[in-house]
């Protein structure tokens, strides 16, 4: 199997730290027991990139999270 290149990933990643981003996501994800989208016998880091030079593995949109709520503490009574 030919090797995977970093250029072969930024196809389809705006850039490098994206790209470390999403791959070190998708590794994780394999090894808490996901299955991989590829057929390959590598290790998960390298099947994790093969997937995004695959165009397989994207990033996901997500809308901005809410504003978490303000919470008060108190003094303790001494």
């Amino acid at each position: 199997m030919a090797r995977v290149t970093i250029e072969d990933c930024l196809d389809f990643v705006e850039n490098r730290f994206g790209l470390v981003h999403l791959a070190s996501g998708r590794t994780k994800q394999i090894y808490r027991g996901s299955r991989p989208l590829i057929s390959c016998k590598n290790r998960e880091v390298v099947t994790s990139l093969r997937e995004i030079a695959d165009g397989k593995v994207q990033f996901e949109a997500v809308e901005k999270a809410p504003e978490p709520k303000k919470t008060v503490r108190r003094k303790a009574k001494q």
